[in-house]
């Protein structure tokens, strides 16, 4: 059992990191999408700039990262200051910051995956459908969005894989607090830097190898699988 072989610890390490991973694709998918969709689609004034803003993270120091998102989701900071005045709502050092700081991190991965996904589809497809008549709403449900299902997919399981493997952005947002802030890289991070903590690490390498193998081979399969959906066979 897996609860056996890891330590209270570990356990609360690993839990906490699915956790967290998961929040940040869900609830950045559907703004993944979208913005996926505009850069892919639509031409507007700034969409290079947008697109930059985008991979921004890609190219940052995620430790630069966790500290933008510091200041600006922190409790003194603009953003934190209103969402925890009206709605009761913290990020920094809590687990929520943890999802957001993945979320940031895993966003670019997310949407070029499902940009590349979009693109592939002929517009004429989508310009038959509304010259029978269906909005741009309907369309998108219809035709667009059944072809891109493989990118989608795709870009959810990268994100994951990036939101559980995220720790400078991380670490430097919500700290490394055991039990409520700790994630899996955290948790390695500290039992490599006491002595004979070697071995408990080693465990939490293994699960992170497992779990990032696992992504990669869903990704793979459940890809195929819509592929093969969508062409009837």
């Amino acid at each position: 059992m897996l609860t056996d072989w890891l330590s209270p610890d570990e356990w609360r390490a690993v839990a906490l990191s699915l956790r967290v991973s998961f929040w940040a694709v869900a609830a950045s998918l559907p703004l993944g999408i979208f913005t996926a969709y505009a850069l892919a689609r639509w031409r507007f004034p700034g969409r290079q700039l947008v697109n930059g803003i985008v991979h921004l993270p890609l190219i940052l120091p995620p430790v630069v990262t966790g500290y933008l998102l510091l200041l600006t989701f922190g409790r003194t900071g603009t953003v934190g200051r209103f969402l925890d005045e009206w709605f009761g709502l913290v990020f920094a050092f809590r687990w929520t910051g943890a999802a957001l700081a993945a979320a940031v991190m895993a966003f670019p991965l997310m949407v070029r995956a499902i940009r590349l996904a979009i693109e592939a589809v002929d517009p004429k497809l989508e310009e038959a459908a509304s010259t029978l008549g269906a909005g741009p709403v309907r369309v998108f449900a219809t035709v667009t969005l059944p072809l891109i299902l493989p990118g989608i997919l795709a870009g959810a399981i990268l994100a994951f894989a990036k939101a559980m493997g995220e720790f400078g952005a991380t670490i430097t947002f919500v700290s490394n607090i055991p039990g409520q802030t700790q994630t899996l890289p955290s948790a390695i991070y500290a039992f490599l830097q006491v002595p004979g903590g070697e071995p408990q690490a080693a465990r939490l390498v293994l699960i992170a190898v497992a779990v990032a193998m696992a992504a990669l081979l869903a990704s793979e399969w459940l890809g195929r699988a819509v592929a093969r959906r969508i062409a009837g066979r």
